[in-house]
């Protein structure tokens, strides 16, 4: 797993990892219905502890990216609107950066031609 856990970020390691399942998601590298390493086998790859790793699934499910089966392990659900929702909440943020920005004298157009460079 493409997970990198990074021990400047302020974030606790659990949200961490979340973010990069969920990154992986996201992106199409672990698709629907994926199951995902073991808790165990995780938290060695990673070399942190399976608590830790445990606490980032049980988060992962609670915001609808993964389902447990029972002695089965933990896989990827299948949720367009998950997609959406992210797309959306992209927008938002962008639109709040655009509106700050505007509020500070930048135009939308200054700020793109500062992207592009």
């Amino acid at each position: 797993m493409l997970i990198r856990i990074d021990y400047q970020d302020s974030r606790p390691i659990y949200e961490q990892i979340a973010a990069g399942v969920e990154r992986l998601i996201l992106s199409g590298v672990i698709e629907p219905d994926e199951q995902l390493p073991s808790v165990r086998s995780l938290a060695m790859e990673l070399s942190t502890n399976p608590n830790t790793v445990q606490k980032a699934f049980a988060q992962l499910e609670r915001d609808g990216f993964i389902y447990t089966v029972k002695g089965r392990g933990n896989f990827v659900q299948k949720n367009i609107s998950l997609i959406e929702n992210k797309k959306q909440e992209l927008i938002d943020a962008i639109k709040a950066i655009l509106k700050e920005a505007e509020e500070l004298g930048i135009s939308k157009s200054e700020i793109l031609k500062d992207l592009e460079s």
